[in-house]
């Protein structure tokens, strides 16, 4: 169950970024469930990693290697996230990274691991140590499709973006995919994400893009509450296209920064619309906010609320619903007869109460509708932000329910 077309642009190859694919069997018989990525001598890499505590080993790796060597490969696997495993998860993860470091020729720490899946599991080591030599045999720069499929777990669907830009007569490719449906909640989501480019970034600009840009895009969404053990979104440039993007060039940092911001809020947005058990695509936007803090304060209490979200599911237009998580937020001298709230254009609230000019029939128009934008104006300053999230339906506990069955 997803919401929207399933339909993916061209997936054009980077050059400099070969990915390979292959099937171990980790959770299902016969499943492409290990993906490994080649990055060229000389690229530069940046990552963005969960705030969850109990982060999984390979997260722990991935951030100890990223600092501390120049990255040449990233393994993934599915079906197991190698989290809650305490010392041997550690000791798991590094002995994969071990077995691509010495079937490449390169050291341990050029080597980041990631793993998504079941918590709490023995990660399965040798079956993917068995299949590493057919990943590498099968590493080409035009596989991205093939790897969004297999970096998978709930997902019902792939999901991937491509953006190109011309500067000066040479072009610039960013690819990238992703993974997520559940366990969804900012810092970050619960996801998998890889982009590359084949400008040339340094490292420290690159970092700060990155999380910029995932602080608007994969910090924006949730589906569920739940922060995961194992979030991380790489971004890697090669440099091949012969562009360097520097802070400096302002145009041509502009067109790469949008470039890569259209890139990661597509890959986002696409992990809430394959939300499980989604049927709605909800953008909450709260403006003339004081702050962004409070804008964002207000978007998730409506975006986490089980009333909600219910409401949504049901297509109800219990408009009580959204304006008491809006009283709830927390905001201090909260002017209440100044704020409106709409549904789409259909204002459901003004002056402290329901809007005069609103009719239960407006409301169902618009909940009956799979897109939604719940929007509301506080009138206290001049912020806007958004989130994004889904409805709560039937199907997202029967899937959580059953997930390790």
């Amino acid at each position: 169950m997803a919401v929207g077309p399933d339909t993916l642009p061209e997936l054009k190859p980077v050059d400099g970024f070969r990915i390979g694919i292959a099937s171990a069997g980790i959770k299902k018989p016969g499943r492409r469930d290990v993906v490994l990525m080649e990055v060229c001598d000389g690229a530069t890499v940046a990552g963005v990693f969960t705030k969850n505590a109990f982060c999984a080993a390979p997260v722990t790796l991935s951030k100890q290697y990223l600092a501390s060597s120049a990255t040449r490969y990233l393994l993934v696997n599915t079906g197991n996230a190698n989290a809650g495993t305490g010392e041997q998860g550690m000791a798991d993860a590094i002995r994969c990274c071990d077995a691509v470091a010495q079937l490449v020729g390169v050291e341990r720490e050029a080597v980041l691991p990631f793993s998504t899946g079941v918590i709490g599991e023995p990660l399965p080591v040798d079956k993917i140590v068995a299949v590493l030599d057919d990943a590498k045999t099968d590493l080409n720069e035009s596989n991205w499709l093939n790897a969004a499929h297999g970096i998978m777990t709930t997902d019902t669907r792939a999901k991937a973006a491509c953006e190109q830009f011309v500067y000066q007569g040479q072009t610039v490719t960013l690819t990238g995919i992703s993974k997520g449906a559940g366990m969804i909640m900012p810092n970050m989501a619960t996801m998998l994400g890889y982009v590359a480019t084949d400008a040339r970034v340094a490292q420290p600009l690159l970092q700060q893009w990155l999380s910029q840009a995932a602080d608007r895009s994969f910090n924006r969404i949730t589906i569920d509450g739940d922060t995961s053990t194992n979030d991380s979104c790489i971004l890697v440039a090669t440099g091949r296209s012969g562009v360097s993007v520097e802070a400096e060039n302002t145009e041509l940092a502009d067109l790469f920064l949008a470039a890569l911001n259209r890139i990661m809020l597509n890959l986002a947005q696409a992990i809430v619309r394959d939300g499980e058990g989604a049927t709605k695509f909800v953008e909450v936007r709260v403006e003339q906010a004081a702050s962004v803090e409070e804008a964002l304060q207000v978007a998730y209490t409506i975006a986490h609320s089980p009333l909600v979200k219910t409401a949504l599911y049901a297509s109800d237009p219990n408009w009580g619903r959204i304006l008491a998580c809006v009283g709830r937020a927390g905001l201090e001298n909260l002017d209440l007869n100044a704020l409106e709230i709409y549904l789409n254009d259909v204002c459901i609230v003004e002056k402290g109460g329901r809007a005069a000019s609103y009719t239960e029939e407006q409301g169902q128009a618009v909940m009956d509708g799979e897109e939604i934008l719940i929007h509301v104006v506080l009138k206290r300053g001049a912020v806007r932000e958004s989130v994004w999230t889904t409805d709560l339906s039937t199907e997202y506990v029967h899937i959580n329910a059953d997930y390790r069955s």
